[in-house]
């Protein structure tokens, strides 16, 4: 089986991995320079590095790799005595490097009005797949989003059965209005997504959360979301929001300090714990 198909397969099925590399070797060692070890999330590998204990600690430090989604080095000195680490004598040296393959990150945006042309244009550009969910043929189709991934024009509740969602996915909810808003909310705080985030006035969101909350949503699971949607930038046109939303699936992505995260903590201190006149 070759790596890089693997690699491709992998990535199709929303699965991740760590690829091991040697990258640099001195002197004898216990494989030849370029090698490679792929590591699958379940465990498995797939090619070698070396063998032996030096695999062992490559298939740890991969785990590592998935979880942080960062890339490592790691140095091996081959040439200690039989009491170290390693217990390889071939004399030389290896650096390996570890670097994580993940799939590609996918947008579902419910919503497939003016907010919503603009936002799957943008994401698209930052590598995200744009799945689109309306239940309206006339904006959810091919020509208003041509680079759309996937397109499902139908009931909400008849499409969350056909999305296969993973930690790689990123849920934006534009809809028409609060009832739908509300519909799809209740079911995208169930799924493992990495985001979710639903546009909407601190009024609005808090309101919707109440309802869910009275429905036995546990509030962690509303802790989850991002609402008010997308980062605090004076964003006002439908295309500056899709801006300020997209740098936020951003930051979140590259596990960065958000600017201004607008989560249920946040809101429930303005809110007094949520009991505000609504």
């Amino acid at each position: 089986m070759d790596i890089y198909e693997e690699i491709v397969r992998l990535r199709q099925q929303g699965r991740k991995a760590a690829l091991a590399t040697i990258i640099h070797s001195q002197g004898s060692i216990p494989s030849y320079k370029s090698s490679k070890l792929l590591i699958r999330d379940d465990g498995s590998t797939l090619g070698t590095v070396g063998g032996g204990c030096i695999e062992a600690e490559v298939w740890t430090a991969a785990q590592e790799v998935m979880r942080e989604e960062k890339p490592r080095r790691i140095t091996f000195e081959l040439d200690q005595n039989p009491d170290n680490d390693t217990g390889l004598l071939c004399g030389g040296t290896v650096e390996i490097f570890v670097e994580p393959i993940l799939p590609q990150p996918a947008c579902y945006i419910f919503g497939a009005g003016h907010i919503g042309v603009h936002l799957s244009k943008i994401a698209h550009l930052a590598g995200f797949a744009s799945i689109i969910v309306d239940n309206r043929a006339r904006f959810a189709n091919a020509s208003r989003f041509p680079e759309a991934s996937a397109i499902y024009a139908d009931e909400y509740e008849k499409v969350f059965p056909q999305l296969a969602l993973n930690d790689a996915a990123y849920i934006v909810i534009v809809t028409r209005g609060h009832k739908d808003d509300l519909r799809v909310l209740r079911w995208a705080v169930m799924t493992p997504a990495r985001y979710i985030g639903m546009i909407g006035s601190k009024r609005k969101v808090i309101s919707i959360y109440r309802e869910l909350e009275r429905e036995g949503i546990p509030r962690e699971k509303l802790e989850r979301v991002y609402a008010p949607i997308g980062l605090e930038i004076g964003a006002l046109t439908p295309e500056e929001i899709a801006v300020s939303i997209v740098a936020e699936m951003i930051a979140v992505r590259r596990q960065a300090p958000l600017i201004s995260s607008k989560t249920l903590g946040r809101l429930a201190a303005e809110s007094d714990s949520l009991k505000v006149n609504l």
